[in-house]
């Protein structure tokens, strides 16, 4: 099989990194495509896997309509060349368009729901998986599985935190520090919600500060005071520097799940009421607010816990759910694998055993 893979959020090169490889091993050729908004670029270069950049992404709404149809149209000549048998992504119409074009396949793995998004890609697409917090009735094409998005890579058996993270944080052993996830705001599913103040999070890292070290990541810049707080670690590194982390304080939805599958308690501030990180609060891994005097008591509150109690909430919270790479891939391969005798009848086994698949470019120029 032929397949492409379409990126529109950093979070979606760690969503489908492990997905890609476990399809490599089992014959299959990939190529990964991408929008410069953030570091997904960066990603994709930390991972090895062959991309095409199909250049900035447009924040405003003039842009958006534009990047339709420029995107758009550099997915379909890229699919003219690489010549794809599937096109996945994570529910972006670019893939659902060019495939119905090409005469291909296109599977969306969607978690947000955002029906100005789904209404685009819905026809062109031939399924839709998403995890069973989604209570959002997508249409027929839609598919349910017990897990998240982030348990595809953060699981046990993909994921292994690194303690070297440490040294190039700075912090010594046993020394607290605390990450800030800020967002912008400005993406689709954003409109009409909101995080704190600008002077609340100036009021936020200077409580933490006087406490513990504090690392800041943001999707756009930060104001003169604060950048002295800014992470400065390769993006391929982030998740280890969370599953160090004391507390992680979060805009955003996929660093608050992703703190709370690792076991770090989080803190979420957003009026989104986003149905994972409703359940995590169930298990005592998520804590939400956007008033700044109830987020700084819940800060107060996890910090007076014992991180070990969090980690232990963690693993009762994974036993409930499955493993998402895994669930992917069986669905891939039932649905899409055309050559049935190329499939082993034991790849669970096998594909462990495996040595990593030597990753090349694409033979062919970018459009």
């Amino acid at each position: 099989m032929r397949i492409i893979f379409d990126i529109g959020h950093p979070a979606h090169v760690h969503l489908f990194k492990h997905l890609a490889r476990l399809l490599m091993k089992n014959g299959a050729e990939v190529l990964f495509t991408a929008r410069d908004k953030e570091f997904e670029l960066d990603l994709l270069k930390a991972e090895g896997f062959p991309f095409i950049s199909f250049g900035k992404h447009y924040r405003s709404l003039r842009g958006k309509l534009w990047g339709l149809v420029k995107f758009g149209i550099r997915m379909y000549l890229t699919g003219l060349r690489f010549k794809p048998d599937l096109f996945i992504s994570h529910g972006t119409p670019y893939a659902a368009h060019a495939a119905f074009l090409l005469g291909a396949k296109n599977l969306a793995i969607e978690d947000t729901g955002n029906m100005e998004q789904v209404m685009l890609y819905r026809p062109f697409t031939d399924a839709i998986l998403t995890p069973d917090v989604l209570t959002k009735n997508l249409g027929s094409k839609q598919i349910r599985y017990k897990s998240y998005h982030e348990i595809a890579y953060l699981h046990p058996e993909f994921f292994t935190p690194n303690p070297a993270i440490l040294s190039w944080l700075g912090v010594e052993a046993g020394e607290e520090y605390a990450i800030v996830r800020f967002i912008s705001w400005n993406a689709s599913h954003d409109v009409g919600r909101k995080g704190l103040s600008a002077e609340d999070k100036v009021s936020l890292i200077k409580k933490l500060s006087e406490r513990m070290k504090v690392f800041i990541t943001s999707e756009r810049g930060v104001s003169a005071e604060m950048q002295p707080y800014c992470l400065a670690i390769p993006p391929d590194k982030f998740h280890d520097a969370l599953n160090y982390a004391a507390i992680v304080i979060s805009e955003g939805t996929t660093t608050a799940v992703e703190a709370g599958i690792l076991g770090t308690p989080c803190v979420y501030i957003s009026s989104y009421e986003a149905p994972n990180c409703q359940e995590m609060e169930e298990f005592g891994l998520i804590f939400n607010s956007i008033e700044s005097g109830k987020v700084f008591s819940m800060i107060d509150t996890v910090l007076n816990e014992k991180r070990e109690i969090f980690r232990e909430r963690s693993k009762i919270f994974l036993d409930t759910k499955i493993n998402a790479t895994r669930y992917y891939y069986e669905f891939i391969l039932e649905r899409y694998q055309k050559n049935k005798a190329l499939r082993n009848l034991n790849l669970l086994a096998a594909s462990a055993a495996h040595e990593p698949p030597q990753l090349k470019q694409p033979d062919f120029e970018a459009p």
